[in-house]
Order: C-alpha cells, then structure tokens, then sequence
C-alpha cells in the first residue's frame, strides 16, 4: 500500500497548478526604461538573472511536474522579492544604490547566478569579462541616480 500511495499522491498533486511568472507587457518601473542597459549587459541579465529577478520567467520542460513546480515557483517568488529589475524604478534612491551594489557583490562572489541554476542552464555561467561588464554599468547607473 505505501508505494501505490505515493504514485496515487504524486498523480494528484500534477492538477495543482501555480501562477506563472509571466507578464503579458513589460513593466514601467523597468531599470531599462529609465536607464540605459548597453545591448550586450540586456543579454547577460536576461540570460543569468530575469527567470528570477524579473516580472517574465522562461520556465524549464520539467516546470511541468509537480512538486518541481512549486520549489520553483517558490524560488522565482523569493529572487523577485529579493530584487525585480522590471520593479526597479518604484524603489526608493537609497534601496535602488543599495541592490545595484548586492547585483555587483553577488556576481563577484560568484552567489549569482545560483550554482544549481547554472547547472541546467549553461549560457548564464558569466566569465569575469561578463561581470565586469556589468559592474562597470551597474557603476554608470549609479552615477545617474545619486
């Protein structure tokens, strides 16, 4: 009886759903609308942060069973309250100064992207290149909010 169980348990909970983090359009307090993201910077945060740190996540093929769905739906629900670039203008100046630097720190101490994220999803690994390249126009938006 406890393996027919857990496959009868299993079967059921794939009728729970969640709300997917996707956003129909492109929020107005998005960083890119009121500074300016070079297109190459755009290309690494979309690669190695929005799935969770923005309103639009491109969800993985095994989004699709549960319980995987809920754990990422969590952990997408977490980055988002940690920082959401498509949020970014409706932050105060002091709390916009003080994520950019997390963004910076993070990176550098390779704490983002996180390393079971980069497992699967190869192209968001950033070489120092990469993360100078952000922490040089994490710098140049600093410079236009103070």
């Amino acid at each position: 009886m406890g393996v027919g169980f857990i496959v009868l348990f299993l079967i059921v909970i794939q009728f729970f759903d969640t709300d997917k983090n996707i956003a129909a359009v492109t929020s107005k307090n998005a960083i890119e609308k009121h500074y300016r993201v070079p297109a190459h910077v755009q290309e690494l945060l979309k690669a190695s942060c929005y799935d969770c740190h923005s309103n639009t996540t491109v969800y993985p093929w095994y989004n699709n069973i549960q319980p995987v769905k809920w754990w990422l739906q969590d952990h997408v629900n977490s980055g988002k309250r940690h920082f959401n670039f498509d949020e970014f203008n409706s932050y105060s100046k002091e709390k916009k100064l003080k994520k950019l630097d997390e963004v910076v720190e993070t990176i550098k101490n390779g704490e983002m992207p996180l390393a079971s994220y980069t497992i699967i999803h190869q192209n968001a690994k950033l070489s120092d290149t990469e993360k100078s390249a952000i922490e040089q126009w994490v710098k140049d938006v600093k410079k236009q909010i103070e």
